[in-house]
């Protein structure tokens, strides 16, 4: 039975970590599946748990940029820590050569490690209180769409993990931005909750785009974030019956979830609606994406995928 604690059960929580298990947690972006990022075994339950094949690296959550030196190579590119210094806590991701402390299995015996720390205050308090790096990828079954709430996880990872940390709601609702800096120039390897043009500023160069390269990172893989019900996107959904519909605008059917118009409030319930609507066992979900707003490349990717 997996354990669903409250926001004054931290201590308990960064305990169950110590000791080897598992904990979500809920983060700005989706609610991760935690396990200590230095522990083979345990990083073993979290790929046991969500059924996610092994050699497909984790993201190791950290307490506050101050870690960030703890992990790296001492010869990290110095564009990193810029990022780190100018984006900590919030949804940026950093693919950096690490130090060994990572436990192999959770950079799929890779050289580099991707790196974040969340940006939200339960998050940062079990990271503390754990002290130390906590690998942790999304919270639901590989491949599915990612959990937005404390019941999400539980409707997916019930049983499959010793405890849920209830966080609230995601308040961004699209996994991080991952950037790869590791010898070569800078590059995007998902678009996510921080904007490219953002980080591209605070570098003074373009990020190459790697989105649609070699799967180095969390996210990458061409079908993923997937409902059961087939998606299918269209400006102009016109659905038949046992169709659902997602979109910004009103649409004469039923079941029909309208999203907020604006991109970050389309980003944030997106998973949410996929959920619902999945529960009502339909067989295809008519989605009509957003158009414009500084989230838009994250919640086309992710819709693209949950198409593939």
């Amino acid at each position: 039975m997996t354990v669903l604690l409250s926001a004054a059960e931290v201590a308990r929580a960064a305990q169950i970590l110590a000791e080897g298990g598992t904990v979500a947690f809920g983060t700005e972006t989706v609610y991760g599946l935690g396990a200590d990022a230095s522990s083979p075994s345990a990083a073993k339950k979290i790929f046991e748990a969500k059924g996610r094949p092994e050699g497909h690296p984790l993201i190791v959550h950290l307490a506050s940029a101050a870690a960030f030196h703890d992990w790296v190579a001492s010869d990290v590119d110095d564009r990193a820590r810029v990022l780190a210094e100018a984006f900590w806590p919030g949804p940026l991701t950093l693919v950096v050569p690490h130090n060994g402390r990572v436990a192999p299995e959770v950079v799929g015996h890779r050289s580099t490690v991707g790196l974040r720390v969340p940006n939200h205050p339960l998050a940062l308090e079990l990271l503390a209180a754990f002290g130390g790096g906590v690998a942790a990828p999304s919270a639901n079954r590989f491949g599915h769409v990612s959990p937005t709430t404390a019941q999400h996880v539980l409707d997916d990872l019930e049983g499959r993990i010793d405890a849920v940390l209830d966080g609230g709601p995601c308040s961004v609702g699209v996994e991080s931005t991952i950037v790869e800096i590791a010898g070569g120039p800078p590059a995007l390897l998902r678009a996510g909750g921080l904007p490219t043009p953002d980080i591209e500023a605070v570098l003074g160069e373009k990020l190459v785009d790697d989105t649609m390269g070699k799967s180095r990172a969390a996210g990458m893989m061409a079908s993923h974030y997937a409902p059961n019900a087939k998606v299918v996107l269209t400006p102009n959904p016109e659905p038949t019956p046992g169709d659902a519909v997602i979109a910004p605008f009103q649409v004469d059917h039923d079941p029909a979830i309208v999203l907020p118009a604006d991109v970050a409030g389309y980003a944030r319930n997106l998973y949410s609606a996929l959920r619902t609507l999945d529960v009502k066992g339909v067989s295809r979900i008519l989605i009509a994406p957003p158009t414009q707003g500084a989230l838009l490349a994250a919640v086309l990717d992710r819709l693209a995928k949950a198409s593939a």
